[in-house]
């Protein structure tokens, strides 16, 4: 075994290079609850807002029950919306949410119009890699909402804050006045110190209660003392470093078997026993085959392709990775990047799309194994069936194009269901995991969760997928 003296020289310069980088970054830890505040402009609805803050339709009641009538907004008037509030890249409290650009929308125009000056051009620009007037349509992009989770040095009463961006007609006194602190100003310009509140722009925080009427007082552990924060900084990083240490040292001996076992592995997956194409009959509408092999990128090619995965270049998210969009070898692609426990989704989604394809299939382009799992995907140019559904940014559909999107994924699904050997039980069909290219055609997507059987088999299966998506059996 190795020695644990032998990573103390370079752990301590490490630890305390860390720490120093530390010490210097603007926020360490974010909270699960910030608000924003949202006017309401002629053409919103509740639907259109909670979609384009990642919210259920219902999630927003609570945070305004002074809205009696959900299906009616007056215009102008101020919708609290809840979200989490992180520490992006240990610089700034704020969340990142994802919209997709309507034609004609540009950098000011999300700003102002669609997210209602909660965020700023600046903002748009900086975490976006397009023009400020010439933003694809389509494209999803990455919108940056500041937030705050309080300040114990200001007072440690208050842990819960709305994002408000300054109106011309706002004053720090008709502010401190809607919001309860009348005679209390000096507390909110405390909070956001430098800021004219009479600037009819610009953005503050303000303390503001919960649903149940109260104030959130900021946690306990935000009084614990600078020096005790370091010391317990400072003891924690230096395990982890070690334990990092360690466990790159293992990984790298075991390299070379695991490198094997997964080749064995991926190869039983593309050329699996039984595992055949099926045969076109005369009237048959299937154009399945079994590919012989994905092609197999390296981490360099994905890093460079997606600037080392910047979140300039997310589309999007789900329960076992991050999207990306990059361009590989001259074809538009979306890279999914799996954690390493997710293993058994990243060969399941593997298996299936390495031995079948079909029209209305999600075309899987190749694999990466370094450093992470990747798994690099056909890029689908008109998002998933919920957001149009959801009105998150795209159109709704017309009802012929419903109706054949949802035969589109009736075929994809019958195509794996019964006319592979062996057959594949999806488990997770949801709006999200319907994805439609240019032309509003449907291909199925996410097979992390499916299921290996054998025609005409029961199928015994533990409860998976999405809660409200599985059948009722």
């Amino acid at each position: 075994m190795l020695p644990l003296s032998s990573c103390l020289p370079s752990l301590l310069l490490v630890t305390l290079a860390s720490f120093l980088l530390r010490s210097e970054a603007s926020c360490l830890r974010g909270c699960d609850l910030a608000l924003g505040a949202y006017y309401v402009s002629p053409q919103d609805n509740l639907t259109y807002i909670s979609g384009l803050f990642n919210l259920e339709y219902v999630e927003l009641a609570p945070y305004n029950p002074e809205v009696t009538n959900l299906n009616y907004l007056a215009t102008g008037i101020r919708v609290h919306v809840s979200f989490r509030c992180d520490c992006i890249d240990g610089e700034f409290l704020g969340h990142n949410f994802s919209y997709v650009v309507l034609g004609g929308d540009t950098y000011r125009e999300i700003s102002q119009n669609v997210y209602a000056n909660l965020t700023t051009v600046d903002s748009l620009a900086q975490f976006n890699s397009y023009p400020v007037d010439n933003v694809p349509e389509g494209m999803a992009i990455n919108v940056i909402v500041n937030c705050s989770c309080g300040d114990s040095s200001v007072s440690k009463d208050y842990g819960l804050f709305e994002t408000y961006p300054l109106r011309p007609e706002d004053s720090l006194s008709s502010l401190a006045e809607a919001y309860g602190f009348s005679g209390r100003e000096d507390l909110l310009q405390a909070y956001n110190p430098g800021i004219n509140f009479s600037a009819g722009m610009g953005i503050v925080f303000i303390p503001t209660k919960d649903p149940s009427g109260s104030y959130r007082a900021l946690p306990s552990s935000a009084g614990i003392s600078s020096g005790a924060i370091a010391g317990i900084s400072v003891a924690g990083v230096t395990i982890l470093i070690c334990t990092i240490y360690l466990y790159i040292y293992y990984q790298r001996r075991m390299k070379a078997k695991k490198v094997s076992l997964l080749s064995s592995t991926l190869e039983v997956s593309m050329y699996g026993p039984g595992a055949t194409a099926p045969q076109e009959d005369g009237n048959s509408i299937y154009v399945g085959i079994t590919v012989d092999k994905s092609v197999e990128f390296t981490y360099e090619e994905l890093a460079r392709a997606t600037d080392h995965f910047s979140l300039a270049y997310k589309i999007g998210s789900g329960g076992f990775g991050i999207v990306y969009y990059a361009e590989l070898r001259g074809e538009k692609a979306a890279i999914k990047k799996m954690d390493m426990q997710a293993t058994n989704e990243f060969l399941a989604e593997l298996k299936v799309l390495t031995n079948v394809h079909h029209l209305n299939l999600v075309r899987l382009i190749g694999y990466c194994t370094e450093v992470s799992l990747f798994l690099v995907y056909e890029f689908i140019d008109n998002g998933n069936l919920s957001e149009h559904l959801r009105g998150v940014g795209r159109e709704p559909l017309a009802w012929v194009t419903r109706v054949q999107v949802a035969l589109d994924s009736a075929r994809g699904l019958e195509y794996i269901h019964e006319h592979t050997v062996p057959v594949y039980i999806h488990r997770d069909i949801k709006s999200a995991n319907i994805l439609l290219d240019k032309k509003f055609r449907a291909k199925v997507a996410d097979f992390g969760l499916t299921k290996l059987t054998e025609v005409g088999s029961s199928l015994q299966t533990r409860l998976v997928g999405t809660f409200g998506y599985m059948p009722p059996e």
